[in-house]
Parts: structure tokens; C-alpha cells; sequence
């Protein structure tokens, strides 16, 4: 087995909008406005990144100003961008955000169709990074022909296979290959989404539930980030939630992906299953607290000091 974590999916720039006195719709609404690096994959390989993996990222961005800087942060990052496409025919990536005001998730609108060059025949091209790999990682921005050869690939080298659905609409994608799956780590609505269930509201029960549910479709580990962002999980051996720990929710945007980084950072070091999903509840603690989409000074320190045990 390898060295490299290789992590496939969307990089993208975000924009996101957070209400200054609430949300009135049909009309303009004064705000805070950033735009910061995004993508579910490229946030993934970021956060493993800053916590000391070695990561490489295949992805897609136009060949244009916004694609050249968000390779250039990312490599800045640790990341491998060797591999990620940049294409004249299409522009980068982007992710649009209206946040309530208290941080949590309006509404969204993304525009991935770049990734449609992430091809089949692109990936198999690059089996090499699949055979010298350690784990890999994809997200729901994928075709399902080029999830197909993630896990083909995975499967014929050994590898335990990642996801993380990206949004409920795109979730059901992730449905074939469940049982594939080391790991894979939705919020309340994509795991529904998953398993083809009326979500209704928030609820630990359902939860865990859910949870259990998605082991008993063949899921190595699968861990549901909750709206007051603890943590529901299931393994085989163990079900749980974690509690939420943290001051107060400055904005919760890509809070799911840090979740999925610190737990297979802690999986490929082989520490113990709970432990490593308690990493992923202290980089969601730490992850809602800043306006990034990543936390720039993220550490392995850094999470262990905010444990929850």
C-alpha cells in the first residue's frame, strides 16, 4: 500500500452571503459577503493537507484567473494539483451561499459542469495513483461513469474508498456503491437521500438510525454530521453520537468536509475507529467557528486540544 491519500472530486470558488438582521426575501438584504476557496474534494484534500498528509487531488477548473489561484492556495496547502485539468472550454467552478444569521445554510446554488471532463478514461489514465495510493476519496460532483472506475480502481488495488455526497440532490450517485464504501460521511438529508427516506426534521434518533442503516447496506463506518453539528455514527461493532463543542456558529460551509478529512487522517494512521470520528467532531468544532471554508492554521494539535472525549 502507498504512501498518498488520492482525492477526486470538485474544486470550486465560494461565495457566501450571511445576513446582517435576517432574511426578507424579494429584496436586497445588507450582509457580510465573502469569497473564499471551495469544492468538496479540493476542501477535503486541504484540511488533510494542513493536518500533514500527503494528498493528491484530481480535479477540474477553467483555464482562467479564479482556477490559477485556487491551485495556487491549494498547493500552498500541501495538496498535490499536479493532475487537476484545467480547461479551456469551461469556466471554474463555483458555489453560491445564503446563510441564515446564525451561520446556518439557506439556500445554495453550485455550478460544477467542468467536471464532466473528469472522464472515465481520464481516471483509468491515472491508475498509477491508484495503485500507489494508500486510501482514496470522492465526492458527488463526479458522473457516475467515473464513480464507477473510482471504486473499480479502489477495488482492484485494495484500497478503502471515501465519499462524501456533496448536497442531497447530488447524493443519489453515492447509491451503488455503498457497499464499496470504508467511509462515507452525509448531513441528515443526504443520508435520507442515500437511503431513499422522507426526511422530516432534525432528530438524533433518526440519526443513528440512518446510520445504522447505511452499515447495514454494506458502509465500513458511516458518520452523519447533525444540524447543531455533532456527530451520529455506526460502525459494525458500535453506534453513538458526539456532541457538538464550540463557542457559538460563525458559518458552517464546508464543516462536513472538514469532518470527513480529520477522520480518514485518523483512520490511515490506524488509530481506533472513535477515536478518529472524535478528530472529525473536533475539526467541525473548530471548522464553524471562522468565515473560511477551511481553517487556515488547521494542526493535529490543534484538534486534540479540542477533543471531546
Amino acid at each position: 500500500m502507498g504512501e498518498h491519500i488520492l482525492v477526486i472530486g470538485a474544486t470550486l470558488l465560494d461565495t457566501k452571503g450571511k445576513p446582517l438582521a435576517g432574511l426578507e426575501p424579494g429584496t436586497s438584504n445588507p450582509a457580510n459577503v465573502r469569497i473564499t476557496r471551495g469544492g468538496t474534494a479540493r476542501n477535503v484534500a486541504e484540511n488533510l493537507g494542513r493536518l500533514g498528509a500527503e494528498v493528491i487531488l484530481i480535479s477540474a477548473v477553467g483555464n482562467d484567473n479564479i482556477g490559477d489561484q485556487l491551485l495556487a492556495q491549494t498547493a500552498d496547502a500541501g495538496v498535490d494539483v499536479g493532475h487537476v485539468l484545467q480547461e479551456d472550454a469551461y469556466h471554474t467552478g463555483a458555489y453560491l451561499a445564503v446563510l441564515e444569521d446564525d451561520g446556518s445554510l439557506s439556500v445554495a446554488l453550485d455550478d460544477v459542469s467542468v467536471m464532466q471532463t473528469i472522464t472515465s478514461g481520464y481516471l483509468y489514465r491515472l491508475r498509477r495513483l491508484f495503485r500507489d495510493a494508500s486510501m482514496v476519496m470522492m465526492d458527488g460532483s463526479l458522473s457516475p461513469d467515473a464513480m464507477n472506475t473510482v471504486a473499480r480502481l479502489a477495488g482492484q488495488y485494495n484500497l478503502p474508498l471515501c465519499a462524501d455526497p456533496s448536497s442531497s440532490r447530488l447524493a443519489y450517485k453515492l447509491r451503488p456503491f455503498l457497499s464499496h464504501l470504508h467511509l462515507v460521511v452525509p448531513n441528515e438529508m443526504e443520508a435520507a437521500e442515500l437511503l431513499q427516506l422522507d426526511f422530516m426534521r432534525p432528530d438524533p434518533e433518526a440519526s443513528l438510525h440512518m446510520a445504522r442503516s447505511l452499515v447495514q447496506a454494506g458502509v465500513g463506518t458511516a458518520v452523519l454530521t447533525l444540524s447543531n453539528f455533532g456527530l451520529s455514527y455506526a460502525t459494525s461493532d458500535e453506534v453513538g453520537n458526539l456532541p457538538a463543542s464550540y463557542a457559538h456558529i460563525v458559518d458552517n460551509t464546508g464543516t462536513g468536509d472538514a469532518v470527513t478529512a480529520a477522520i480518514m487522517f485518523g483512520m490511515l494512521n490506524q488509530l481506533p475507529t472513535i477515536e478518529a470520528i472524535r478528530l472529525g467532531a473536533a475539526a467541525a468544532s473548530l471548522t464553524v467557528q471562522t468565515n473560511e471554508t477551511v481553517v487556515r492554521d488547521l494542526s493535529l494539535d490543534m484538534l486534540y486540544d479540542h477533543l471531546i472525549v
